[in-house]
């Protein structure tokens, strides 16, 4: 039994530590698509990051559902679609510190919706910028797009 049991913690604990870890975040609700779209949207644009382009990556999928046949969206996602976005100072600070940080902007999300869940997932920038003389401007922007994204996340629950 106190074997088992350990095992669960320990098996419990690793995959807590892969997430926390993870480059890439994600925030999922149990709520309509196009509301939690909107609310992340415009809790960026709050946030002072200008959403500059919003791919609907779904439809331009749908068009190859015969020609890939049953490969085609095999996860049954019933929408993708994506934003991106920019904030000019941080784009500033990060091409001051390393130039090749610059790849960081823009940046996007995805969002998700199947099941009646969306999904917002998010590359970290301060994953990504791990050594550069710019990680620590990469974390806070970082800390500022997942603000964005948890708080659009709130506002779809109420």
């Amino acid at each position: 039994m106190h074997i088992k049991l350990l095992a669960f913690v320990a098996a419990f604990t690793f995959s807590l530590n892969i997430y926390a870890d993870s480059s890439v975040y994600t925030a999922s609700v149990q709520a309509d698509f196009d509301l939690v779209y909107n609310n992340v949207h415009d809790s960026l644009k709050s946030n002072r990051l200008s959403v500059v382009f919003q791919p609907d990556v779904g439809s331009k999928l749908s068009r190859f559902a015969e020609r890939w046949g049953d490969n085609y969206n095999r996860n049954k996602l019933d929408r993708i679609k994506s934003m991106v976005f920019c904030n000019a100072w941080y784009a500033n600070e990060i091409s001051n510190m390393d130039i090749q940080m610059t790849a960081l902007c823009p940046m996007h999300i995805t969002l998700t919706h199947r099941d009646g869940q969306t999904s917002v997932n998010f590359v970290r920038p301060d994953s990504i910028a791990k050594g550069s003389k710019a990680e620590a401007v990469a974390h806070e922007l970082t800390e500022l797009v997942i603000k964005s994204i948890t708080d659009g996340i709130e506002a779809s629950k109420k």
